[in-house]
């Protein structure tokens, strides 16, 4: 089964400091929590064969961090990870990547609350808002048919940074 984390950004600089919200980059306690993250993923054997990331400045920064730390050497920008963006256009995306098999992993590195969105519509089909990711924090999910992964999946970790660290 292929393995599909989605991770939130790291704690950003506030929004009022910036005229493009698209700009806002990591604070220091930010890189700092997030760098701890992915340190604690990593002492775990957790391995991305690629990391897909927004486009907005915190999240690549996220995504660098994520690699620097061991996780996976590849990163890939992907739009429809910006905030709201459309799940159909990863499903699509999906269906064509060269590493979907059944012992892949792949992260996704975005926002909320479209991840917590997501995740429900993998494991249930539908969102309900209910499932939120704190900066820096990881749902990890089990895709069970990966020809249609929308309502088939399984939850198998949801935490804050704080219960990691």
């Amino acid at each position: 089964m292929t393995k599909l984390y989605l991770i939130r950004h790291g704690i950003a600089a506030d929004r009022a400091d910036y005229s493009n919200d698209e700009d806002r980059p990591l604070t220091e306690k930010g890189k700092q929590k997030t760098e701890q993250v992915a340190k604690c993923l990593h002492k775990k054997g957790v391995k991305f064969d690629l990391i897909l990331t927004s486009p907005l400045v915190r999240a690549k920064a996220t995504a660098e961090i994520l690699s620097q730390e061991g996780l996976g050497k590849k990163i890939a920008e992907f739009a429809p990870l910006a905030p709201a963006g459309d799940i159909e256009n990863w499903v699509n995306w999906w269906s064509k990547w060269e590493y979907n098999k059944d012992d892949s992993s792949l992260a996704l590195v975005g926002h909320q609350p479209d991840l917590g969105n997501w995740s429900e519509l993998f494991v249930w089909g539908r969102t309900e808002e209910k499932l939120i990711v704190k900066k820096a924090g990881v749902i990890g999910i089990r895709i069970l048919d990966k020809d249609k992964p929308i309502g088939n999946c399984e939850l198998f970790l949801l935490t804050s940074p704080k219960w990691l660290l």
